[in-house]
């Protein structure tokens, strides 16, 4: 009995780094971490990440998710920090629910791909239910090995999660991987500024390993791995860092 895949599905295949042979969502994504650790042994199953999992936490996440989207509106929609055009693929990392993946699979169009990102089943299996496509896919990952072959996005978000990921240095290094060159990276972080805080930012993690980062952190990171033009935008306790891939 042959299986149905989504249009999506087909065209994120040969994308990826080790394609399913047989590739199935029953869940409405396509999983490619199943029960393997993440990166180094490394899963994020800490007290937010399984917060986040829970069923009461996908009730929480929709107004914390409501309050994020207002302040990103009001910085300026990653769509346009992001320099998308029609037809190009996007990655969203840590992508929750799956609304800003959405959005951004509009702005790129029938013809482009938006590929939703997370390591949590429950937040997939919800963004799948919410906003299927045919230009959008979602991929239970981690975001510290991301299952995508080198130079193959157009542009790489991650909104409000970054801190939530055990290395996230390596996960920095992961998005650029994947990005083309020329292709644009918007990061989205708690921070703090320069002084005794800047301390507890860098080596401090939060509760359940949720981390805020020190004031230069993110664009001291993605210039070391090749993102150039880096700028960074501080609204509060929260940065934009954005830049685009050199070669």
């Amino acid at each position: 009995m042959s299986v149905t895949i989504s249009p999506a599905v087909q065209r994120v295949l040969p994308l990826l780094t080790d394609p399913p042979p047989a590739p199935a969502t029953p869940n409405g994504y396509l999983d490619q971490l199943g029960s393997q650790p993440g990166a180094d042994g490394q899963v994020n199953n800490g007290v937010v990440q399984s917060l986040w999992s829970s069923r009461i936490g996908a009730l929480l996440f929709d107004h914390v998710s409501t309050a994020a989207r207002r302040v990103v509106g009001f910085l300026q929609s990653p769509d346009e920090r992001l320099h998308l055009r029609p037809g190009q693929t996007v990655l969203d990392i840590a992508c929750g629910p799956g609304e800003i993946t959405a959005s951004l699979a509009n702005t790129v169009g029938p013809d482009g791909l938006s590929i939703g990102i997370d390591i949590a089943e429950s937040m997939l299996a919800r963004a799948a239910r919410q906003h299927p496509a045919d230009n959008t896919v979602f991929l239970r990952a981690d975001a510290q090995r991301l299952p995508l072959r080198d130079n193959t996005i157009d542009a790489v978000t991650c909104i409000a999660g970054l801190q939530l990921i055990p290395d996230p240095e390596k996960a920095l290094a992961e998005m650029i991987r994947v990005l083309r060159p020329g292709g644009h990276l918007a990061v989205l972080v708690p921070t703090v500024g320069a002084g005794p805080l800047e301390l507890i930012g860098r080596y401090v993690p939060g509760v359940g390993g949720a981390r805020i980062f020190a004031d230069t952190e993110i664009a001291d990171s993605v210039r070391g791995f090749g993102l150039g033009d880096v700028t960074t935008r501080r609204l509060g306790t929260i940065q934009w860092t954005c830049g685009h891939k050199i070669g």
